[in-house]
């Protein structure tokens, strides 16, 4: 009962902060340029830092080794949900506008804006090192196959994505450039004086509400009339939010995978749906409502399944 009270209080704030971005879009405090500052902000300086102190302050240079040792399981959590989700499109006969929005919104979730503060509401600042192994993985797939499925259902132009380019895309990110820069420091033994960490600090502790209160906005900009169970929701919502944590948990026990990790990796299984997948359908000509209503259907969804997995996995 406890697990679940918790649970339950880390996503009532959660939701509190993203009710903050949805009456800021409905007074009219933050429109189209409020929203690109937040989203910059946040990814560009505010999650390097809180990397930057989580890995450094979480972390020894023991722990590396094991680090690299969970990579399989994103990965293969992914992979296989990439699979199931293919499968899934096809039962379903979804339309050529919709498939490649479905897959990529049920094979891979949000770990950055939803994912990093909803770990942080439940583990405290010490999971950071975990996400970051989760995000690393995620990236690469939302990036690459999450695009090109949605440009595949576009009726615009097929754009091609060679692996230099794929690289370049990954690596120049902020947050991936703080975590390589956090493990580097790391191996040299390198320790950052007071002053730097403190600052980091400070930057890095707005990760939590300024990306939620964008996340909230961009609930209202997607709007609430978007919200509708059509054709291939209920699925997206059980492989989204139950298949997917349930091969995570049983990826973690073939791997041995025990500790703060098990449960971080779980939960960053079991979120919602990237976001970024209704911009790239508005892109490139793909069903962007569908995509719209798919990720608010996931997030309201998330409040209900995440107290009672908290519940399980205590």
């Amino acid at each position: 009962m406890t697990a679940f009270l918790n649970a339950v209080a880390a996503v009532a704030m959660i939701f509190a902060l993203m009710a903050v971005g949805i009456f800021l879009g409905r007074l009219g405090w933050i429109g189209e340029k409020e929203k690109r500052f937040l989203s910059r902000f946040v990814i560009n300086i505010a999650v390097p830092m809180n990397c930057l102190t989580g890995i450094l302050g979480h972390l020894s240079h023991k722990d590396l080794g094991r680090m690299v040792r969970l990579f399989p399981v994103p990965l293969l959590t992914i992979l296989i949900c990439l699979a199931l989700s293919a499968a899934a499109a096809k039962l379903l006969k979804l339309p050529r506008r919709q498939r490649g929005v479905f897959i990529a919104l049920a094979f891979i979730s949000n770990t950055l804006f939803i994912g990093l503060p909803m770990s942080k509401e439940l583990f405290g600042a010490v999971s950071v090192p975990w996400v970051m192994v989760y995000y690393m993985v995620s990236t690469v797939f939302t990036q690459s196959v999450a695009l090109m499925l949605v440009v595949h259902s576009g009726e615009g132009e097929e754009t091609k994505m060679t692996a230099a380019g794929l690289l370049k895309s990954i690596l120049t990110k902020p947050p991936i450039i703080g975590v390589i820069a956090a493990y580097l420091i790391l191996i040299l033994g390198i320790h950052l004086p007071a002053f730097a960490m403190d600052f980091a600090g400070y930057l890095g502790d707005t990760v939590t509400p300024l990306a939620l209160i964008y996340c909230g906005y961009v609930v209202y900009d997607m709007g609430i009339k978007n919200v509708k169970l059509i054709k291939g929701m209920p699925t997206l919502l059980i492989l989204r939010l139950i298949v997917a944590p349930a091969i995570c948990a049983g990826l973690c026990l073939i791997f041995h995978v025990t500790g703060l990790a098990r449960p971080v990796f779980i939960v960053e299984a079991a979120l919602p749906s990237v976001s970024q997948i209704t911009i790239m359908a508005g892109n490139y000509g793909a069903d962007e409502n569908y995509a719209a209503c798919g990720t608010i259907l996931t997030m309201i969804g998330m409040f209900i399944t995440i107290p009672f997995l908290m519940v399980v996995l205590s």
